[in-house]
């Protein structure tokens, strides 16, 4: 570990700039001709950054059609790839930018016939997925329906709100509590051990090239470093060096940028703008709170519980709460909730079991008979939090573990639906990105919502579903690897009845 005070001590100070300014200079490019973000989300905990905007979970023109009709700077389309293997990563990639441009270019219920899109790969601020497959389809799928090449694609895995770093070309995780203060190179976490997605370095240069497989060397990538995203107190100064800086980026040139902060985000985020008025066509491969900056939107306080049932009325049922994630702070979360909501009824889905039953005809429905009449009949009297073993079985191969993952999340998304159709709930809360996205999608059967803001500061997303069986019900899309041990906690308490 290293001190952070430490490395800052290095560069410039952060200068102070304003969303507006953010804003007025996203208008200003956009007064012609509108401009939208389709945010291809590798899973739905990218939305816990940012407030009222629309979400999809399906992506067919029509849906399109509808997200653009909300007038907003930015869509999220939850494609959750980071559950799929590469070959059908791609293909759901491919899928979604053309039908995206293909209603971009449609004047059917709203959407503007002339309206510009810009594309945002949404991945995990730990550096878990899909790189560089993700944006190079994104790249491919664009030149080959407009004709229009990608100069560069801007990597901003940071995400200040829950600890990510990048200083110096490198990615750290802060530390908490005795750690505070501290700093720890990504590529010595737990995340870098993932079953999937795991990788060697922290210097974003050398994990360019280690996940291109050398396509990229090191060399070859365009550091932003804390030197130019403070270069200067004025801000167009700075968005004028950044832009410079990215100038010679050319046919997908990768590009890092150093985040520390949300005002650094707005510093990149006007050097972009500049960039891209300059003619530079742009892809990003981002963390969270990026499209916030990106947009110029301020920073939305969390939301009360008041807030998070305003214009709807909370059901008299019990909430769930479904755990999925495996990571250590997600098992400290679920300690810490179940010890402290004694009135909380507490189901576990047996993973060995599931895993063994798909060798045993009948056994897994079976299991999941008995979960779904013990969920209902105990919400009937408040809450329940039902949540997967905590044994993590793995395996070397990264494609059994996610054939492993999907079989828990099949299981978790047939509890989840059954429940809803039999005894709604008073909310939902998922924890662990696969297991949110599977429960939006196909347990409560959301197709469109919106994100209405988060539940903590700048992390936990609410989002309210507009159609379906769920309309009305709060759904709290909660990652695996946010939070402190109390946060699962602090979220229930302001929604349940009970706690």
């Amino acid at each position: 570990m290293t001190l952070e005070a430490d490395i800052l001590a290095t560069f410039p100070a952060e200068v102070r700039i304003p969303a507006r300014l953010v804003a007025d200079a996203v208008a200003a490019s956009s007064a012609e001709t509108p401009r939208m973000l389709v945010v291809l989300d590798d899973d739905p905990t990218g939305t816990q950054s940012v407030a009222d905007l629309p979400v999809l979970t399906r992506w067919d023109v029509e849906d399109f059609i509808w997200a653009f009709g909300q007038a907003k700077p930015a869509v999220y389309v939850l494609t959750n790839t980071r559950s799929l293997d590469p070959a059908e990563a791609a293909a759901r990639n491919e899928e979604v930018v053309r039908n995206a441009l293909a209603a971009a270019g449609s004047a059917d219920a709203g959407a503007d016939s002339s309206l510009r899109l810009g594309f945002v790969s949404r991945s995990d601020s730990t550096l878990r997925g899909h790189y560089p497959l993700e944006p190079d389809v994104i790249a491919a799928t664009v030149a080959d329906v407009s004709g229009e090449a990608t100069d560069g694609v801007v990597l901003v895995p940071a995400f200040p709100d829950a600890g990510r770093v990048t200083i110096g070309g490198v990615h750290y995780m802060r530390g908490t509590g005795d750690d505070a203060g501290k700093l720890t190179p990504v590529a010595e976490t737990e995340f870098a051990k993932d079953a999937s997605f795991g990788f060697a370095n922290s210097d974003m240069t050398e994990y360019v090239e280690e996940k291109s497989q050398g396509r990229f060397a090191a060399e070859s990538v365009i550091v932003l470093d804390l030197n130019i995203i403070r270069a200067s107190a004025d801000p167009q100064i700075t968005a004028k060096a950044i832009a410079d800086a990215i100038e010679p980026a050319t046919n997908s040139t990768p590009i890092v940028a150093d985040i520390v902060t949300e005002n650094d985000l707005r510093a990149l985020s006007l050097g972009l703008e500049e960039a891209e008025r300059r003619g530079k066509k742009l892809l990003y491969r981002v963390g969270p709170p990026f499209v916030r900056a990106r947009i110029g939107q301020e920073i939305r306080t969390e939301l009360t519980g008041a807030e998070a049932y305003a214009g709807n009325t909370p059901s008299e049922a019990g909430g769930l709460i479904v755990v999925g994630s495996h990571v250590g702070v997600t098992t400290r979360q679920l300690k810490a909730l179940t010890e402290q909501h004694s009135a909380a009824r507490i189901v576990e889905i047996d993973v060995e079991k599931l895993v063994a039953a798909e060798t045993e005809t009948g056994a897994g429905d079976a299991h999941l008979d008995q979960t779904v009449d013990t969920v209902v009949e105990a919400l009937r009297g408040g809450d329940v939090i039902v949540h997967t073993s905590r044994l993590l079985i793995k395996t070397d191969d990264p494609a059994a573990s996610l054939r492993i993952a999907r079989t828990v999340s099949a299981a978790v998304v047939a509890v989840v639906n059954r429940t809803l159709k039999t005894f709604p709930p008073r909310f939902v809360i998922a924890k662990g990105g696969i297991t949110s996205s599977d429960v939006a999608a196909h347990g409560l059967e959301i197709r469109h919502a919106i994100v209405r803001g988060p539940m903590l500061p700048g992390i936990v997303s609410l989002w309210e579903p507009v159609d379906g069986p769920a309309k009305g019900i709060p759904y709290i899309v909660f990652a695996g690897n946010v939070g402190d041990d109390q946060s699962l906690a602090d979220v229930t308490r302001k929604l349940s009845s009970t706690f």
